[in-house]
């Protein structure tokens, strides 16, 4: 890939607190473009992104996480991104580590790159990541990684980086506008055989970065598990799901 263009994506809501720092924490050099997809938020998310000179896209109402995601990928496509990067504007994932992410694939190594925040049980917990949410990930992780074939460290994680081809087939405008909108992309990127890795990546937990309840996190756990069915009934044929029919060309 000969001098591609990389775009920073950040699904922003209520992120006053930390957008500015994340953003400063970027390497210069490491992208051509930022664009922060505001999901409605209530602060100054949305001034602080434009005195800093971002690119910003405002949905009109709260639509959720992965619809957010799906704001930021299209309008990534339409910009020319040839490596799109989503980086949370919270703080929580080390934004220092986006070249490295970006080099996976520049170099042919990866077509998707996500930054594992599980090195060791120690650290993750020392950053913060609630005992529960480690327990929950370490269970989900290893049963997707059974079903899907893989040997990943961290499958929901919130940084990822993504060739553009990739987000040119799958069909992600036919995911959930919630949480589980990343699971269900996991496993439509191994159906469509595409390449995935991981970096590990230092996390910040705190009380301005998003989370979610534990209550919402059995939610989320559970749909993770459904999203894996799906993915093994289209696996051997028994379903016809829309989660694994290729789009047509994108303009």
């Amino acid at each position: 890939m000969n001098r591609p263009k990389i775009v920073v994506v950040m699904p922003a809501f209520n992120a006053e607190m930390t957008l500015l720092k994340t953003v400063q924490d970027l390497p210069r050099k490491a992208f051509d473009e930022i664009i922060v997809v505001d999901d409605k938020s209530t602060d100054r998310t949305v001034e602080i992104a434009e005195q800093l000179g971002l690119r910003v896209i405002v949905h009109d109402e709260n639509r959720g996480y992965g619809a957010n995601q799906k704001t930021c990928y299209q309008e990534a496509l339409k910009s020319g991104a040839d490596i799109i990067v989503m980086v949370h504007p919270d703080y929580q994932y080390d934004s220092r580590l986006v070249p490295f992410m970006v080099g996976f694939i520049k170099d042919d190594v990866c077509d998707v790159v996500l930054g594992s925040r599980i090195r060791t049980r120690a650290e993750a917990l020392n950053s913060g990541m609630p005992k529960y949410k480690y327990l929950f990930n370490r269970v989900l992780t290893f049963i997707e990684n059974v079903a899907l074939g893989q040997n990943l460290g961290d499958l929901h994680t919130g940084y990822r980086a993504y060739r553009r081809d990739v987000l040119e087939t799958i069909p992600f405008l036919n995911n959930s506008d919630d949480f589980v909108f990343d699971s269900q992309f996991i496993t439509q990127a191994v159906f469509f055989g595409f390449r995935i890795g991981d970096v590990p990546v230092p996390c910040r937990y705190a009380a301005e970065a998003s989370s979610i309840s534990f209550k919402r996190s059995v939610v989320y756990g559970t749909m993770t598990l459904i999203s894996v069915l799906r993915f093994l009934l289209k696996r051997i044929g028994l379903t016809h799901d829309p989660l694994y029919l290729k789009p047509r060309a994108r303009k």
